[in-house]
């Protein structure tokens, strides 16, 4: 297998193992993978549909999580943001009274920032991506899975739709969604190498990341959800809900509100047309035979990344299911 840590933006160097990744919890699940694949490529298809420009500067939430993790450099208690960040910048504004509710640090500020500058020199996404992945020394190759807007919206009972980073953190992802609006992921383009990407891989691996606005946006991208359907390779998705509620984040009002069932069966009903196996919690043991008459091959695991141990057992147990499928 090719091991270059040089491979272009553009996807020409075929990728061994492809993971559809979101934020905190496909960046553990993407430390541990990176653990259990040594030397082998891995490249993280990563969702942008939470990128928002905040304070003039264009932040990618969760290209910049997996990059932050797999450097080793993540604010580990909160799973973002980087660890030791001053926040002079985010305290003067609020001072000179500006909204402040999204925090950016100052040194995380400053990554942004050079998105932004270099976005408005021409250069793609997909490729401000791999400068700040080099910057790092992250082994693993990180793609957005577009580089043109595709915010993810979010429809509340009140009417309100709004952008799901306000959802998720000014509103503090109230129970009263309506329906989640992803057409904006469904009019755009694949980032240059993400199709390349998945029709070279030997493993492809989803994420235990939230199904409906981490996964679903890529998802929606024209292009990858038939790519994944007619892939040669075997491909495997990780549960993120355990014993009927996912381990973070909303999961369960979202898959509420687009009127799909909140436990490891509904996230794998969503995800049938393009998987052939499933890992989910022993938790959940007793769904092993519903999940199984969707034609998937499944696998029942500690699935609870509680240190770099769990999520290189987790994302094992994910490899070996995908090597005997082969």
């Amino acid at each position: 297998m090719r091991t270059s840590n040089d491979t272009p933006a553009d996807g020409s160097a075929p990728a061994s193992i492809v993971a559809l990744s979101g934020g905190v919890g496909a960046a553990r699940f993407l430390s541990g993978l990176v653990q259990e694949t040594g030397s082998d490529p891995v490249v993280a298809v990563v969702n942008t549909g939470d990128d928002r420009e905040f304070y003039g500067v264009h932040v990618s939430p969760d290209i910049d999580i997996v990059t932050y993790t797999l450097a080793g450099v993540v604010d580990r208690k909160l799973g973002y943001g980087l660890a030791r960040d001053t926040f002079s910048l985010m305290e003067r504004l609020a001072e000179l009274g500006h909204e402040s509710w999204f925090r950016l640090g100052d040194r995380d500020f400053a990554n942004c920032l050079h998105r932004t500058l270099r976005l408005r020199e021409g250069d793609g996404l997909a490729k401000v991506a791999e400068q700040i992945r080099r910057a790092y020394g992250v082994q693993a190759h990180v793609l957005p899975m577009s580089q043109e807007p595709c915010p993810t919206l979010v429809e509340l009972t009140d009417g309100r739709k709004i952008h799901f980073e306000e959802y998720l953190v000014r509103e503090r992802a109230p129970d009263q969604v309506r329906s989640v609006d992803l057409s904006a992921a469904g009019r755009a383009t694949p980032a240059p190498g993400v199709i390349e990407a998945i029709r070279a891989a030997a493993v492809i691996l989803v994420c235990p990341s939230n199904p409906v606005v981490s996964i679903g946006p890529i998802l929606a991208i024209p292009g990858i959800r038939d790519a994944l359907r007619t892939s040669a390779a075997p491909v495997v998705a990780v549960s993120p809900i355990v014993g009927g509620s996912p381990i973070k984040g909303p999961a369960s009002q979202l898959l509420r509100g687009i009127g799909a069932e909140v436990s490891a069966l509904g996230v794998a009903r969503l995800y049938r047309d393009f998987i052939s196996g499933f890992v989910f919690d022993e938790c959940d043991a007793e769904l092993e035979s519903a999940i199984g008459e969707l034609g998937l091959a499944t696998r029942t695991t500690d699935s609870i990344m509680r240190d770099r141990a769990g999520a290189a057992r987790l994302a094992r147990c994910a490899l070996e299911l995908a090597r005997d499928l082969r």
